[in-house]
């Protein structure tokens, strides 16, 4: 139970950190359209004064973009360090979902041990032959394996384990580890990009910046001995 509020933890930050990125870009798009749409107005007042709205906007954008940013490298740091001890977890959780294997629909683990097979085309935990361990075969007492243990290709199969060349051959842990592995490096590859992106609307930001800064601002000619 705790294990799952600290996960559930961990998803809302990760969406607090999308939120702080997209916050931040949208301020600093805005800061960027202040400078872009008042080009031929802010001349008309002091400079000093049109220029803070807008740095004020891009600056707090900058912020939520660090913070997000900084909440972003923890979680993939930790999420690094979980790649090393995810196969402990996987190997512990999935003797523990065999043991519970019945062979029914009736039961979530039976379900979802039949579909893990299927779907990865493995059976067992290390080989085909872990499920001599397992109190399902005790019981059934009639040397075989799930057909979900089956090659697809194998029409008469039965899981009987004196026909070990209709079975798959690979354990299901190793593939279920590489999956998961996948999944989290696309999570954490998905978050750099988005923060790419980020920054580089941030550049252009400060870019835009710059630039306005640096224009040449009107002088405004009086005259009082031109009239008529």
């Amino acid at each position: 139970m705790g294990q799952c509020g600290i996960n559930s933890s961990k998803t809302v930050l990760v969406f607090l950190n999308l939120i702080f990125w997209a916050a931040a870009g949208i301020l600093c798009y805005i800061g960027a359209y202040v400078f872009i749409t008042y080009d031929d107005y802010d001349h008309f007042f002091e400079d000093v004064y049109t220029l803070i709205p807008a740095i004020i906007i891009i600056a707090v954008g900058t912020l939520l973009f660090i913070i997000g940013l900084i909440g972003c490298c923890a979680t993939i740091r930790e999420s690094s360090c979980g790649l090393a001890t995810v196969e402990d977890q996987v190997n512990h959780s999935i003797q523990k979902v065999y043991n519970q294997y019945n062979g029914t629909n009736f039961d979530a683990p039976s379900r979802a041990i039949d579909y893990v097979q299927r779907q990865l085309h493995c059976c067992g935990i290390h080989n085909y032959s872990d499920w001599r361990n397992t109190r399902w075969f005790k019981e059934s007492k009639n040397n075989s394996v799930p057909v979900s243990c089956c090659q697809p290709s194998i029409s008469n199969c039965t899981g009987t384990l004196t026909r070990p060349a209709d079975l798959y051959q690979e354990g299901c842990e190793a593939l279920v580890v590489k999956k998961l592995k996948e999944i989290m490096m696309y999570v954490i590859w998905a978050a750099l990009t988005f923060a790419s992106i980020q920054m580089l609307g941030m550049l252009c930001a400060c870019v835009v910046l710059c630039r306005r800064s640096h224009d040449p601002a009107y002088e405004l000619l009086v005259t009082t001995n031109n009239y008529a």
